[in-house]
């Protein structure tokens, strides 16, 4: 990674130096940093937003953009999406220079603003088809344990054939991922099914249902997100083929955010 950005991750940690204020997600000198800041924007509805920015500065940066995503527990999925797509216009703006600080002043004074925007928006799209509200979405799931590999592995591409969903079975380790993508309905099923059927066996070998999945993510595909075209098991050997296969798909921020702590 640049000592641009090495240097302005220093001056970010001293900044917001408050516990899970600043937090380093990943570094490495092929793939860039990933880091999280959170902040909290107050008077905004007479309360205060609490805000988790997750930025992933690529080896070439700062002369190319970050990857940058946006979560909040005040705010719907939408408005995420808007105040994101505000901070990638900023961004533009400070090409070939450090800017993570900049977009995060930035922010703090104008997502009043852009809440604002992004409800009148909201508003002129009600008459919008159910189809179109879908969407194609995106579900990245860890499994704890296989038992019963074959068996398991077969039923997960029964499922995934039957709702015509695309993406990737994937073991590195003892880490477990199946990454869906397809129709949100689909993706529903698909979570129920995964939950209510009897998939693996126990200790003892009888049948039982998984009781130790974990949902890391379901959202909607973005435009900058690659589509799978078919469902594939795939097994890696290092945690950077791993991340390769994320980042080839343009799922970078989501590796960023998910995959590190379980690498631990």
């Amino acid at each position: 990674m640049s000592e641009l950005a090495r240097e302005e991750l220093s001056a970010l940690a001293a900044i917001y130096c408050e516990p899970g204020a600043c937090e380093l997600l990943a570094a490495s000198e092929t793939h860039g940093i990933s880091f999280r800041i959170q902040i909290s924007v107050k008077e905004l509805l007479d309360t205060d937003v609490l805000l988790k920015l997750l930025f992933h500065l690529p080896v070439s940066y700062p002369s190319t953009l970050p990857d940058i995503s946006v979560t909040s527990d005040q705010l719907t999925r939408a408005q995420c999406m808007d105040v994101k797509e505000k901070l990638l216009e900023q961004a533009k703006q400070h090409l070939s220079e450090p800017m993570v600080h900049d977009l995060i002043l930035w922010v703090q004074q104008h997502l009043k603003d852009v809440i604002k925007q992004s409800a009148t928006v909201c508003n002129e799209k009600t008459t919008l088809s159910k189809e179109t509200e879908d969407g194609i979405w995106m579900l990245l799931l860890h499994l704890d344990h296989m038992r019963a590999k074959a068996k398991y592995v077969k039923t997960v591409e029964k499922w995934a054939s039957h709702l015509r969903l695309t993406g990737r079975l994937m073991f590195m380790g003892k880490i477990i991922l199946i990454l869906l993508q397809g129709d949100r309905s689909s993706i529903k099923e698909y979570l129920i099914l995964q939950k209510t059927s009897k998939v693996d066996v126990d200790s003892s070998g009888k049948k039982c249902k998984e009781k130790m999945m974990r949902v890391l993510c379901e959202t909607e595909v973005e435009s900058q997100h690659k589509r799978f075209q078919t469902f594939e098991v795939k097994e890696y050997s290092a945690p950077e083929e791993l991340q390769k296969e994320f980042e080839t798909a343009g799922l970078t921020a989501l590796f960023s955010e998910f995959v590190p702590p379980l690498l631990k």
